[in-house]
């Protein structure tokens, strides 16, 4: 009866390390082409997020660089 649940992380990073532990046997299993595949996405989607990123980045300077009419000191 005096059980506490206590922190739940230790518990979810060991399951998280098994996790990874079997797509990498799974990986290894499948062989080379398998790890060139997935490197193959796993790049395209760095791109693709990073240029949108940067597209973002501007449009977002173009807008914070305009001062607002309220902000001005009156002299």
């Amino acid at each position: 009866m005096g059980y506490r649940r206590r922190d739940a992380r230790p518990r979810l990073a060991l399951w998280m390390l098994v996790a990874f532990g079997d797509a990498v046997l799974l990986l290894i299993a499948m062989g080379l082409p398998a790890f060139i595949a997935l490197l193959s996405v796993v790049t395209v989607a760095v791109c693709g997020v990073g240029a949108w990123r940067l597209t973002r980045r501007g449009a977002l300077a173009s807008e914070e660089s305009q001062v607002p009419a309220l902000s001005r000191r009156r002299a």
